[in-house]
């Protein structure tokens, strides 16, 4: 479904991805873990539209992606959550999932995409007329995720979704994501918690000064001794 060959990101001076070759294939989820400044947002950034490689290609079903702008990347179904969770903090949970519809005028197709968020996360329905800036902020992840399934991702990529939250709220968001994948879609994910990544991931890339170290399957990786107290041991 993705492809990306060769990508070099430069801010100026400093090379922040060097040379990635990564492929993702329909209804998996990949994992790209690594320690932080590791390349990985960069990545992800690439993918969505929001940099600019300063060499390399990306595909995504096949078709080249070079000088399309992000929101056409968003129509075609890539949908980024970024890091920061991106709500809109003085807006209530109801207003920033018509805003992650915002592409979508048919008014009966955006209620069944409110409908499947909140059957993905009840507490949404629950807290609808919530002002989202008031929440918890594994509340917030979920406002900012369910978002993004109002686009209706074919390839949904998170940058770091489990920053910040509590040990149950990471294991929740977890089982989310493994539901989606097991419902069909395809996800990126990008995680410094590589337990996480590693109990939910069909494979992993490991990423460190701006290079793949290792490409292998999750359960491959599990059975590294050299990888688990690299990893985690620490996370």
């Amino acid at each position: 479904m993705l492809e990306l060959q060769n990508i070099v990101v430069r801010y100026g001076d400093f090379l922040a991805v060097d040379g990635v070759d990564l492929n993702v294939n329909k209804g998996e989820i990949v994992g790209i873990i690594g320690p932080n400044g590791a390349g990985k947002t960069s990545l992800l950034n690439v993918v969505a539209g929001m940099v600019e490689p300063a060499s390399g290609a990306v595909r995504f079903e096949g078709r080249s992606l070079d000088g399309v702008a992000t929101d056409h990347r968003l129509a075609q179904g890539l949908v980024l959550v970024p890091e920061v969770r991106g709500v809109f903090p003085m807006m209530s949970v109801h207003e920033n999932l018509l805003v992650g519809a915002y592409l979508c005028r048919d008014k009966a197709e955006v209620a069944r995409r409110i409908e499947r968020v909140h059957r993905l996360f009840p507490i949404l329905e629950e807290r609808r007329n919530q002002m989202a800036g008031t929440m918890s902020g594994g509340q917030q992840q979920m406002v900012a995720i369910g978002s993004g399934m109002m686009a209706s991702p074919r390839l949904l990529i998170l940058d770091e979704p489990s920053i910040g939250l509590a040990p149950v709220v990471i294991k929740e968001i977890g089982r989310t994501l493994v539901r989606l994948r097991d419902e069909g879609l395809t996800i990126l994910l990008s995680e410094q918690n590589a337990k996480l990544a590693t109990a939910i991931a069909d494979r992993i890339y490991v990423v460190q000064a701006g290079r793949i170290q290792m490409a292998r399957t999750t359960a491959s990786l599990l059975d590294d001794p050299k990888f688990v107290e690299s990893f985690l041991s620490l996370s």
